[in-house]
């Protein structure tokens, strides 16, 4: 759980931009930061095809599997 100013229940700061040595890692930053919003708009996804399935009385009773044509990756 995180707290309002960017510090978990122990206390401890996160900040993403920074390795954990405390050094600036913009890297690694923008790299986290690409993926989390890839997952997002995955699961965005998802909750539109879970939506209309139930708009349209449908169920899905199998895995979903998608390919995203902008990366190329395989969502199972």
């Amino acid at each position: 759980m995180t707290l309002s100013d960017g510090e978990d229940e122990m206390g401890i700061k996160n900040d993403c931009r920074r390795n954990a040595e405390g050094y600036s890692d913009p890297t690694a930053y923008e790299a986290l930061k690409n993926m989390e919003q890839e997952e997002e708009r995955f699961h965005k996804l998802l909750d539109i095809i879970f939506a209309l399935c139930e708009l349209s009385d449908f169920h899905i009773e199998e895995r979903i599997v998608i390919k995203d044509k902008r990366t190329g990756r395989i969502w199972r």
